[in-house]
């Protein structure tokens, strides 16, 4: 009976971070003094993986995605279809996944250390690497896809448009995730509700 409870709440969990993260993906982003605003989309993504474990924060952000993909209007700015896919941002909105997947794992990580330290280093090495493959593959597929191919010069092209501006609210995002996704996750288990994660 509690495995079946448990599995509940587990789909639960998913389909509302999935809920939530479409629901953020249309809020306008956070004006920061550097003239670059900070979206929550990719804050909320990576907390997935903290809160839920690595699994069901990798099932929550692929039923996003693939809402999108199937046409429904859960991107940016109330879009969807594959043509946003196959659009200039589409590299980074197929490596969401990647984010609660490494996340997750740091977190997982983490717990099998009796250091506070280690937690901590272990879940912000997973957070910086989710962030960064999802750079990655953005700003290859934007050089691909948007540029017209990969090359040395669409790629630093890619990297001063998609990466450069955004570097400082990645880091805010990376700290404020860490510090938040672990606080969720502790009131959720004490209050029972997380028996699983």
């Amino acid at each position: 009976m509690r495995n079946s409870n448990n599995k509940i709440q587990r789909i639960c969990y998913i389909a509302v971070f999935t809920a939530v993260i479409c629901v953020v993906s249309q809020l306008p982003g956070i004006p920061l003094p550097g003239g670059v605003p900070m979206t929550l989309q990719t804050l909320i993504i990576p907390l997935a993986g903290i809160v839920l474990g690595t699994v069901d924060g990798l099932i929550a952000t692929l039923l996003y995605v693939l809402l999108g993909m199937i046409g429904l209007p859960v991107f940016s700015g109330f879009s969807g279809g594959l043509g946003v896919i196959l659009g200039a941002t589409g590299g980074f909105i197929i490596s969401f996944p990647l984010m609660p997947l490494f996340a997750g794992l740091g977190e997982k990580l983490g717990t099998k250390t009796d250091s506070k330290t280690l937690y901590f280093v272990s879940l912000y090495c997973g957070l910086t690497i989710g962030a960064v493959l999802n750079y990655v593959v953005g700003t290859l597929w934007f050089a691909g896809i948007y540029l017209g191919a990969i090359n040395g010069e669409n790629i630093l092209a890619g990297f001063t448009a998609c990466v450069l501006p955004f570097i400082p609210t990645a880091i805010i995002k990376i700290v404020l995730c860490g510090v938040v996704g672990v606080a969720i996750k502790k009131s959720l288990r004490r209050a029972g509700l997380l028996a699983w994660a």
